[in-house]
């Protein structure tokens, strides 16, 4: 489906002939099924995936969490996750949408809160659909694919097609918040919220770079002091804890999956200097950036 060790963008999916894809426009690629299997070990997806299992199933980490997905299961990936250790089964086959986080917001609007909670805050990613709700979930894609195959010449061909999504994603929303009590502001004031959801937004934009609480809070207009106030009322972990998760995540991937030098991965991280750089890695890991990465290799070749 893709090559071993590699970033999922928008191009190189909708351009992929391992899939057969039936739509894709610039922030959006619809995919009906596999059409030839090829080994993956690795691959961050710099998209939000929507992935629907139709026949098999498909075991991986993603972000380091086990994670099974298996037929009439629905997996929910936000963007930039990193998925590692797949293995699937040879029947393995599914539907998915892959769309931007601009297009996302845009779908979502008001509605982020019950994205965000679920995805980053109680790392849902796996949900088993009733019979009902998958009938539902095929009559989406007939429409999709309708509209695709039929309304080639239409002018709002892509408006069409973006609505039909919009409405689809805020169904799993409904769902969602529903069936897994996405718990939103139960504890905390709507302009609290409101900041914690942008916060998010900015975090996990693409590509993931590191930033201080600092630069953060700046672009949301208040104190370092006020939003790490707002990210521990709202999920218990304060701004650092949030920005320090994801940071070590990318850069574990980084360092073990690809074959960037260390001051490459320094740079694209958007760490000020190589030294800073080492000196952040020596802090977490008690080692420097190098010994990590030897480390974090040594580990797959033991499971292998």
């Amino acid at each position: 489906m893709t090559n071993v060790n590699t970033v999922i963008t928008m191009q190189n999916l909708a351009q992929s002939e391992d899939l057969l894809i039936e739509y894709s426009d610039n922030d959006i690629v619809i995919v009906d099924s596999i059409q030839k299997y090829v080994e993956v070990s690795s691959a961050q997806v710099s998209l939000n995936a929507i992935i629907m299992c139709t026949k098999g199933s498909i075991e991986t980490l993603i972000n380091g969490e086990k994670t099974i997905l298996e037929k009439n299961q629905m997996a929910i990936i936000p963007s930039n996750m990193i998925v590692t250790d797949i293995i699937f089964s040879e029947d393995f086959d599914f539907k998915g949408m892959f769309l931007t986080n601009r297009i996302l917001q845009d779908f979502l609007r008001d509605n982020s809160s019950v994205w965000n909670e679920l995805m980053f805050v109680q790392k849902k990613y796996i949900y088993p659909i009733e019979e009902e709700k998958m009938q539902l979930f095929k009559h989406f894609y007939q429409i999709i694919f309708f509209t695709v195959a039929k309304e080639f010449n239409n002018p709002y061909r892509v408006n069409v097609i973006q609505s039909i999504l919009k409405s689809f994603i805020l169904w799993i929303c409904g769902i969602l918040n529903h069936n897994f009590n996405a718990s939103i502001g139960k504890n905390y004031t709507d302009t609290a919220n409101s900041h914690f959801q942008h916060f998010l937004d900015l975090l996990n934009a693409s590509p993931l770079k590191y930033r201080s609480v600092e630069s953060i809070a700046a672009d949301l207009c208040i104190t370092p002091k006020h939003l790490s106030l707002v990210c521990k009322k709202c999920s218990g972990k304060s701004a650092k804890e949030w920005i320090k998760e994801q940071t070590l995540t990318q850069i574990r991937f980084l360092l073990k999956e690809t074959d960037l030098s260390i001051k490459q991965i320094s740079d694209k991280m958007n760490f000020p200097n190589y030294s800073f750089f080492g000196k952040y890695i020596k802090k977490h890991y008690g080692v420097t950036p190098r010994k990590l990465r030897i480390t974090l290799r040594e580990k797959t070749q033991h499971i292998q």
